[in-house]
């Protein structure tokens, strides 16, 4: 008896060559609707679907191979004698290869305009029916789900050798992009309900390569990205030049292009260790870039750079002077990506709509022992702002405290930002307590803490803040407020001619 392969597929790329290919190995051809008319173009001889299942397709192509004559021929197992008598006694032939992939389901919710029904009518039903099934039968029935598979297939069986290896394997990818398929299911019908926090939660990610290592050698490490990323995310980023990234420049790169979306006017960020190390705006990115260095002409050794408006040669000159792991920016003058690929190490990265926000309702999800924490996104940044002090506020302070406050936003707690003109004078992070916080971004800033400006992610719970900021000459403050001591804080203010602002809203960052 021949051998079957059934082809019914959305995604018609080599559908053709590959039934060409089939056919030549002596397989009769299945198939359905659209796909069998493509197949008969190309001069395959086809077996129609209603052939096989002696009922037509009805109830507009909903139900075309949900069948016992197409399902009893894939999942019969071929080693069990009982299985292949029954198939013989009910007329069912058996299929040895299953070739078939899905509505567009991602594609068609993907449109503005899509309606509910619309969406609903692009589930495939009879497709992952076939495919969990040939799966399932894996030993017996091979299934291939993805074009880019059609050349080994038709390999093996070139050399009439069918690894079971290879089998598995695709059986393998079949589930993962039938579980990948129900999750943007699931996905959807839960947005259409604002159902933000499902009783479960499926995730689903497609590879984007492999990395080197993790945060350390001996740890392995991939990278993922969205189904459906906005333009401005970082998976969207093009690697111009330079060495592949690690997981920790994947990370600290995050950081960067989250904090300097913050800014609409032109503005530069250096990250260390995924925290900034200095942030610098101006008018043109030339003094953006030179406010930030000057923050900390330190740390900035081995850090990164992000950018929001294109990089000129006068940034990319003053790189080229140090050692910088990787720069970030929109685009580059022509003369700028020539003097920075003259360095051999420095990975130079170029994300178009890198001020683009990602969607307003992204989740932000960390991993746990044995769970995962889940939370909307942190994309606001006041809630409730006013002044609580009797110093006013100048205009050109609250510039440098609204400045001060997109970055602490972004530095991991306990966090203390200054700021003097037009950067970062001193970053406080990490800390297990909010003095010591402000104790270190005193020592970085300095002399230059005389007249800065303070931001604090989270409240005082006690004046000793303030007093030691006012012992450095600090002018203004901008804390969240909310502690039960909150009068202790602007009554020190107010004893030391101090401003201060609260925001009603935190920015933990843990």
């Amino acid at each position: 008896m021949k051998k079957r392969a059934l082809i019914s597929v959305f995604d018609k790329t080599g559908a053709a060559e590959l039934a060409q290919g089939l056919q030549s190995f002596d397989y009769d051809i299945i198939s359905t609707g659209s796909t069998a008319k493509l197949l008969e173009q190309a001069g395959v001889e086809v077996i129609l679907i209603e052939t096989v299942t002696n009922f037509p397709e009805c109830l507009d192509g909903r139900l075309k191979t949900l069948h016992p004559k197409v399902h009893g021929g894939i999942l019969a197992m071929r080693d069990n004698s009982e299985h292949i008598a029954q198939i013989a006694e009910l007329g069912i032939v058996p299929i040895d290869i299953v070739v078939c992939n899905l509505y567009p389901f991602r594609q068609t919710i993907a449109k503005p305009d899509v309606t509910r029904e619309q969406a609903i009518e692009n589930i495939d039903i009879g497709g992952p029916t076939m495919l969990r099934a040939a799966a399932k039968n894996w030993q017996d029935v091979c299934v291939v789900v993805s074009p880019d598979d059609y050349a080994l297939l038709l390999e093996h069986l070139q050399t009439d050798a069918m690894p079971l290896d290879y089998k598995f394997s695709l059986a393998r990818k079949v589930f993962e992009y039938t579980a990948q398929y129900d999750a943007q299911i699931a996905q959807y019908f839960g947005s259409e309900q604002n159902v933000h926090y499902p009783d479960n939660l499926t995730l689903t990610y497609e590879k984007q390569q492999d990395l080197r290592y993790g945060e350390n050698p001996h740890q392995t490490a991939a990278y993922y990205r969205e189904l459906s990323p906005t333009d401005g995310d970082l998976v969207n980023a093009r690697q111009l030049h330079g060495k592949e990234l690690s997981y920790c420049n994947i990370n600290d790169l995050n950081g960067a292009i989250a904090l300097v979306k913050e800014f609409a006017e032109p503005c530069c960020v250096a990250i260390k260790h995924a925290t900034p190390c200095g942030v610098g705006i101006g008018e043109c990115i030339d003094e953006a870039w030179h406010n930030a260095y000057e923050a900390d002409k330190v740390s900035i050794f081995g850090g990164i750079i992000a950018l929001n408006r294109e990089c000129t040669l006068v940034v990319a000159e003053a790189i080229n002077q140090m050692f910088i792991e990787i720069v970030i920016a929109p685009s580059y003058s022509t003369e700028a990506l020539a003097c920075l690929t003259q360095k051999k190490n420095i990975r130079v990265m170029e994300l178009p709509k890198i001020s683009e926000f990602t969607h307003i309702d992204a989740q932000v999800v960390r991993q746990v022992s044995g769970g995962l924490l889940v939370q909307s996104a942190n994309v606001q940044l006041y809630d409730n702002f006013h002044r609580v002090s009797e110093a006013l506020v100048s205009q050109e302070q609250q510039l440098q405290l609204e400045f001060a406050w997109k970055v602490v936003k972004h530095v991991r707690s306990n966090a203390i930002v200054l700021v003097n003109g037009k950067r970062t004078v001193g970053i406080g992070a990490g800390q297990t307590n909010r003095v010591t916080a402000l104790d270190i971004a005193l020592r970085y800033a300095g002399e230059n803490a005389k007249g800065a400006v303070m931001a604090s992610d989270a409240f005082f719970p006690m004046p000793d803040c303030v007093e030691l900021a006012a012992a450095a000459g600090i002018t203004a403050i901008m804390q969240p407020g909310g502690s039960i001591r909150d009068q202790d804080s602007i009554d020190a203010c107010d004893k030391h001619g101090i401003a201060m602002l609260f925001t009603g809203m935190r920015h933990f960052v843990h």
